[in-house]
């Protein structure tokens, strides 16, 4: 099992940034603060959702019927990550 990239402080719970990169072939490192992507500073589930989104090309009323949910239910969850991607976003441009 590959471990999952930590996105909160363990300590505190805030988010955690970027300050390293390493490139396996060559060792180089770069260094720096930088956030992370928006996709992965949503939960697990989120991207999951948004993955199933994807893999059914844009059809909620397909995602509807593979979740076992109404339309509506699918409809609100993609509404609320986009609210919360929309949120990132302003607080990081």
């Amino acid at each position: 099992m590959t471990p999952k990239l930590p996105i909160h402080c363990p300590s505190c719970s805030d988010s955690l940034l970027v300050s390293q990169l390493k490139c396996e072939n060559c060792q180089t490192t770069v260094s720096g603060h930088y956030s992370l992507p928006f996709y992965l500073q949503l939960s697990e589930e989120e991207q999951n959702f948004i993955l199933q989104f994807f893999l059914t090309s844009g059809s909620l009323k397909e995602m509807a019927v593979q979740m076992g949910n109404s339309y509506p239910t699918v409809r609100n969850k993609l509404d609320d990550i986009i609210e919360k991607i929309k949120k990132l976003k302003s607080e990081n441009p």
